[in-house]
């Protein structure tokens, strides 16, 4: 279980960091990363708890760090634009 919790991080770094380089999103590195880690850690905790994902740890990781970086960078750049009006 430790592995596959080592697993989902290396993954969602990795996804945060090829997102970033891609130009799929505009938060910087090390920001995507974080995301992506989160949506991972909470994808994985929900698998352990309730049995709700994908087949595989690694589809998880991947569909929940891609899932992060769609929803929360959304979120906060709403705020932002807000703030800057101002």
């Amino acid at each position: 279980m430790f592995m596959i919790l080592m697993g989902t991080v290396v993954i969602a770094g990795i996804v945060g960091y090829i997102s970033e380089k891609a130009g799929f999103t505009n938060n910087g590195i090390l920001q995507s990363i974080i995301i992506c880690v989160g949506g991972a850690f909470l994808a994985y905790f929900v698998r352990i708890m309730f049995g709700i994902g994908f087949g595989s740890p690694g589809l998880n990781a991947i569909a929940s760090s891609l899932g992060a970086l769609i929803i929360v960078p959304t979120h906060w750049r709403s705020s932002v634009k807000d703030r800057r009006r101002k």
